[in-house]
């Protein structure tokens, strides 16, 4: 999973500054570009938690405001934005400053419908939530006084943003579209670890523990004495009022049904979500429970045609509970756990030039899933790089209680999260040359998870799989992104209890208890995310079959991999029309 900001905001990622020589070599296009311009400086302002991650260091001393006015006026600047795109001159605009103008609409018009179902009063769960404001020190800066002066700053400035919070999520009360019970629940235990009483426990504190040698002994004791006033002046009493407010207000209006169809227009809420992750318009949900189903029939053929190279004595069923339930399958530690994740990232690095013409410059780093989310988190995530390079991407694993991370995990994990799935993507993304700087940071779902599921697959021609319970760990990966749509669907579709989620979640995967139990909740709290995997998967994979059919002995991987990825992330309709004209170019050439 790709790890999102913790800001509501959601704006239109990814518009950076407009290169002047673009606007001066084709002036027809100037408007356009000088719209991507203001809706980007606008955004960042708008968001320094996002503009921290991108690697835009100018509001680092800021929060954004969650203020309902701020809210709203959000929502009505992206009508003045679209007003201001239809302006434009379509028709004296170039074939590629034409796909620009579509995907800018279509971004406009995906906030614009999802801002009619006030989806940033639900933007609390165990992955997302002021509640992981301490966690943006894992991608702020620390190198230098100032950076450290700004993080303090931002500190102090907690109380307002954790208050505003309330207010919203006092609406979300009021109205009936809060989460469910559970997902509550799990994000007080996410609180507890910052109800300190020794400020240096506090995880706004961590980055003071060890700073750098090149800033003066004595400087280093003022800000460890100010973030220490702050923390305990504001920092943990914000987080007090925000647990207390859970608990006491917000705990008792939540639901105990888990279907966004129990809250208003949540039906129609749904087939939003649905639209907007999978980034496939007109998608029914009794299709993609169909998809689901169908997908969960033939994996499981597929894993007991790998069962007997295995000398098990039992059904699939009885495999299963011995994949998640035997010692031999799981580390004793965090440490060894960790080096194993480590060891498998670095072997495959060698191996890409194998599938891939174009490698990304910026390299990755592993890190450990910070102890105050891990409990109530997924297995990993990935946290993009800065867009500069200056900062490098993270695979983020989850050490908490190893003896339920299994071993055979662990190499389709990693395929998916760092190389080749998602620091590979991200990274070359962020590295395109000659397209509008939005589309680098393009957050389309579907591609960007598809694609990293689809990366799970090519791990045999990477090495990987070679031991057979490794190659039952990626089918059964895949598995688990076919039981996403049968569940997902059930739970917000069709009334599935939260146990019925997890029993059918059990029947078919070898996951443990623990994950399977943070998977549903996941589901639970973000409708229609866990859809993109499977459905963007089964379009790359759809579009490979095509490639290799039409191009038969003249196919090339590398070459198609490059094709997939040239483009940055794509809605999978332009993915599809994108590929499709450069196999009928492939073919053309003699």
């Amino acid at each position: 999973m790709r790890r999102i900001t913790i800001a509501l905001l959601a704006p239109l990622a990814g518009f950076l500054i407009a290169a002047p020589a673009l606007a001066a070599k084709k002036p027809a296009n100037a408007p356009l570009l000088k719209l991507f311009d203001q809706v980007w400086q606008e955004d960042l302002a708008d968001d320094p938690i996002m503009a921290t991650q991108l690697g835009d260091n100018r509001y680092n001393d800021k929060l954004p405001d969650m203020s309902q006015a701020a809210v709203d006026a959000r929502n009505a600047r992206n009508f003045t934005r679209l007003a201001t795109l239809r302006k434009i001159k379509k028709d004296k605009l170039e074939k590629a400053d034409l796909l620009n103008f579509d995907l800018f609409e279509r971004e406009i018009n995906d906030k614009i419908n999802e801002a009619t179902f006030k989806s940033y009063l639900y933007s609390i769960r165990s992955n997302e939530g002021p509640q992981q404001l301490a966690e943006v020190s894992e991608f702020a800066p620390f190198a230098t006084v100032k950076d450290y002066d700004n993080w303090i700053a931002r500190i102090n400035a907690s109380g307002v943003y954790f208050d505003q919070w309330i207010a919203l999520l006092q609406v979300a009360v009021n109205e009936r579209r809060v989460q469910p019970r559970v997902v509550i629940n799990k994000v007080i235990e996410q609180i507890k670890p910052q109800l300190v009483t020794n400020p240096e426990d506090s995880g706004f504190y961590t980055p003071f523990k060890k700073m750098p040698a090149s800033i003066p002994q004595a400087e280093q004791e003022r800000l460890q004495a100010a973030a220490k006033a702050a923390i305990q002046a504001t920092g943990v009493p914000a987080y007090q009022r925000f647990e207390k407010f859970l608990r006491e207000v917000y705990l008792p209006g939540s639901r105990d049904s888990v279907g966004i169809k129990d809250t208003p227009d949540g039906e129609q809420y749904y087939r939003n979500r649905i639209a907007h992750f999978t980034t496939i318009y007109n998608q029914q949900p009794t299709n993609i429970h169909n998809i689901g189903q169908a997908e969960v029939k033939r994996i499981r053929a597929e894993m007991e045609k790998t069962l007997e190279g295995i000398n098990f004595l039992g059904n699939l069923d009885q495999f299963l509970v011995f994949l998640r339930t035997d010692d031999r399958f799981y580390y004793k530690t965090p440490e060894e756990l960790f080096a194993a994740y480590e060891k498998t990232a670095r072997a495959i690095e060698p191996q890409l030039p194998k599938l891939f013409g174009k490698l990304p410059k910026t390299p990755f780093g592993i890190r450990a899933i910070p102890a105050a989310s891990a409990p109530t988190t997924t297995t990993a995530y990935y946290q993009p790089p800065s867009l500069d390079g200056s900062r490098q991407g993270y695979y983020y694993v989850n050490l908490y209680k190893p003896e339920s991370r299994p071993i055979w995990e662990i190499e389709a994990l990693t395929a998916h999260e760092s190389v080749p799935g998602h620091h590979l993507q991200i990274a070359l993304s962020y590295e395109l040359k000659g397209i509008p700087e939005f589309r680098r940071n393009a957050g389309y779902t579907g591609f960007i998870e598809g694609w990293a599921l689809y990366s799970e697959s090519l791990g045999s021609e990477l090495g990987l799989y070679t031991d057979p319970f490794q190659k039952i760990g990626q089918l059964n990966y895949d598995m688990w992104r076919a039981v996403r749509l049968v569940v997902d669907t059930g739970i917000h579709q069709f009334g599935w209890t939260r146990e019925q989620a997890i029993y059918f979640f059990k029947q078919n995967t070898g996951k443990s208890d623990q994950d399977i139990q943070n998977e549903v909740d996941r589901y639970i709290s973000w409708p229609g995310q866990a859809l993109a995997y499977k459905l963007g998967q089964l379009k790359i994979q759809a579009l490979r079959a095509e490639a290799e059919k039409a191009l038969g002995s003249r196919f090339d991987v590398r070459a198609f991999h490059d094709q997939i990825l040239g483009s940055g992330a794509l809605p999978l309709s332009v993915l599809e029309t994108e590929t499709r004209a450069w196999i009928a170019a492939q073919s053309a050439r003699r």
